[in-house]
This record gives C-alpha cells, sequence and structure tokens, in this order.
C-alpha cells in the first residue's frame, strides 16, 4: 500500500496538532478509539500511511528547518502530546 503523502501550508497550531497526532497514534490498533479520529484505519489505510512530504510557512523561525523543529517554533503555543523525531 502506498502512503498517504501530505503537504502542510502554514505551520501554526493546527498543523502542530496534526503531526503529533499522527506520531502518537500510529502504532494504534486499527479498532481503537482515538481522540480527535473518527477511524484509526481508514479502507486500506492506516493512520501510519500518512506521510507529511512537504510543508510551507513564511516565518523566520520556521523556514528551512525540519518540520520537527517548526511545530514548536515562533508564536506556536498548542498543547504537547508527542516529541516528534526528524521527518526530514
Amino acid at each position: 500500500m502506498t502512503s498517504i503523502r501530505v503537504a502542510i501550508v502554514g505551520v501554526g497550531n493546527c498543523a502542530a496538532s496534526l503531526v503529533q497526532g499522527v506520531h502518537y497514534y500510529r502504532d494504534a490498533e486499527p479498532d481503537s478509539k482515538v481522540p480527535g479520529l473518527m477511524h484509526v484505519q481508514f479502507g486500506d489505510y492506516h493512520i501510519s500511511d500518512v506521510e507529511f512530504v512537504a510543508a510551507f510557512d513564511v516565518d523566520a523561525k520556521k523556514v528551512g528547518f525540519d518540520l520537527s523543529e517548526a511545530i514548536g517554533a515562533s508564536e506556536n503555543n498548542t498543547i504537547k502530546i508527542a516529541d516528534v523525531p526528524p521527518l526530514g
């Protein structure tokens, strides 16, 4: 199965929550209940199939940094639920 390739425009609080959530729940059982998601498994796809391939922002404190760093930079102040490793 191929991945779901996601590009993010605007690395703000919503993007930070999305990236952390995908990382945090990547090993969730297909039938488990996960806050913020209707389904862990959607058809043949699992949350672990989500792959962030690009992110765009205009804030100099985020531009040029790995997405895992940019989600915590500048004015972002969402609740931290996971330490996201470098995403490349």
